[in-house]
């Protein structure tokens, strides 16, 4: 249990990170966008803007999440489908025209290509005239949870872990302020964990992240200040706000008593969270507003430092603007009629949410434990380990629903008969055969020539053992496409294959 004598702001934290939480500053409000082309996606972001989002957060394609460019095979059908299409500079800069990146702060949820986009943005910022010293925001860059819970590697893990930290190491030089990884429990529970395995695996992959990087030659207090996390709000009210204070808690004394980090920062557990798209359901939509609003007040009890709500029809598709603007009014909502933003840890020293707390700790720790004795992270993930306990969990939460033991309002109860529909996001056909042109037009206008030259370097630069970085951004600024420089890559690494 907590010590009742412990403060906000104090080591390790359980109560939130900083002494007054929200009554000195609220979460960043941000909503989750990013559909079709880059124009499509600079309309949303400037509407969001307009209604009152505090930060930026980008959902990018699959072929721009895999390495590939639109025009490749594999990408056909899924260009622009469920984020927006980024093959070069010039969608980039497409994609935030007439938004200063200097004056908001920006989520990517990009992991294999997180090097290429944040060298995108960062030369977009660049060229707007932006000091690249003061540019705020986070790359999610958490390339391991992708084999445990998602699937959008491309490299296999040692390599993938390689670029991971040298993103870290140029970063800390040339972004001091931006945050190099977000380290995501989020997928892991979309996949169907349990809170318990959500904190520990997203701890077991923050240990394998942070001992690769000291392995790199980085001081822990030189990269841990810019590391933060990335949680799920489910809808166990009381055991999600405890799940993020056992989090915050753990974390400091593995930052203290197994890294030995000096620096206060490198112990603080700074997270965004997203509300659960698996709880949405696609019968009675309109009930899923409710479910948000539980999720978010939850996370903002928990003392989250960053939030995107989800939008009530994301059972059915991409939110609309209605949607994106009511999940938005749901944190506002919180944020100035609740008054749960006077207090900074308001049920810390309930009873429940205490014991709650020790436990969802001590369960953590013990994963940890079993995970040291597999040989790390890197070692339970290529043994299927983690994927299985994550499988396991899922199953049993299914049958639980469908015993009926577990109750889903509309699903397998409370069903509701001639349902109203509800408008679902459209995204047009065309956009994808546009993206395609687009593409041609930047590869016939470009100095070929300097292209192959610079992803030559690239090349050589992967086959030693210096930091990629300053060789992708060369590529980036030429408008080498994210394809080819992710094919440049392949070469030398590798594709990774589940086995």
């Amino acid at each position: 249990m907590s010590d009742p004598a412990e403060l906000p702001g104090q080591f390790p934290f359980t109560r939130g990170i900083h002494p007054g939480m929200y009554r000195s500053r609220l979460w960043t409000m941000r909503q989750y966008a990013g559909f079709g082309s880059a124009e499509e996606s600079n309309r949303r972001y400037r509407f969001l803007l307009g209604q009152g989002i505090t930060g930026l957060s980008v959902a990018f394609d699959l072929p721009t999440q895999m390495g590939m460019d639109s025009d490749h095979a594999l990408a056909a059908g899924e260009v622009g489908r469920v984020g927006v299409a980024i093959c070069s500079l010039a969608d980039m800069e497409t994609l935030f025209e007439g938004i200063r990146l200097d004056q908001v702060t920006t989520s990517m949820t990009i992991n294999s290509t997180a090097a290429i986009l944040l060298s995108l943005y960062a030369l977009v910022a660049r060229n707007q005239g932006a000091d690249l010293k003061k540019l705020s925001g986070t790359v999610q860059n958490d390339i391991l949870k992708e084999y445990i819970a998602r699937g959008t590697y491309i490299y296999p893990p040692r390599p993938a872990m390689r670029i991971v930290t040298d993103l870290f190491a140029w970063a800390g030089t040339e972004l001091p302020e931006w945050n190099t990884i977000s380290i995501s429990g989020y997928h892991i529970r979309e996949a169907g964990s349990t809170a318990i395995q959500e904190v520990a695996f997203t701890l077991a992959n923050a240990i394998a992240y942070i001992e690769a990087a000291v392995r790199a030659g980085l001081g822990v207090d030189a990269f841990a200040p810019r590391v933060s996390f990335f949680f799920n709000a489910h809808s166990d009210f009381l055991e999600e706000i405890a799940k993020y204070r056992a989090a915050r808690r753990l974390y400091a004394h593995i930052m203290k008593e197994r890294f030995g980090a000096k620096d206060p920062r490198s112990m603080m557990m700074r997270f965004h969270t997203q509300t659960a798209g698996s709880t949405l359901t696609a019968q009675q939509p309109d009930v899923n507003v409710v479910r948000v609003a539980l999720q978010a007040m939850s996370a903002v009890l928990g003392g989250t430092q960053s939030l995107h709500t989800n939008g009530r029809d994301e059972a059915l598709g991409l939110p609309t603007e209605e949607s994106a603007r009511l999940a938005l009014r749901t944190q506002q909502i919180i944020a100035h009629e609740s008054g749960i933003t006077k207090v900074a840890d308001p049920l810390g020293g309930s009873v429940y949410v205490e014991d709650l707390t020790d436990k969802i700790e001590r369960g953590a720790r013990e994963y940890l434990e079993r995970i040291d004795g597999l040989g790390g992270t890197l070692a339970a993930i290529e043994k299927g380990w983690i994927q299985a306990e994550i499988q396991n969990a899922a199953y049993e939460f299914q049958q639980q629903v469908e015993r009926g033991e577990k109750i889903v309002v509309g699903v397998n109860r409370f069903q509701q008969q001639n349902e109203h529909s509800v408008a679902a996001l459209h995204i047009d056909s065309t956009i994808e055969q546009q993206q395609v042109e687009r593409l041609r037009q930047v590869r016939g206008s470009r100095d070929n020539a300097e292209i192959a030259a610079r992803l030559g370097a690239l090349e050589n630069v992967a086959r030693g053992s210096d930091n990629l970085m300053p060789k992708i951004l060369a590529a980036c600024e030429a408008f080498a496409t994210v394809g080819e420089i992710s094919d440049c890559l392949r070469k030398v690494f590798g594709e990774y294959r589940e086995g």
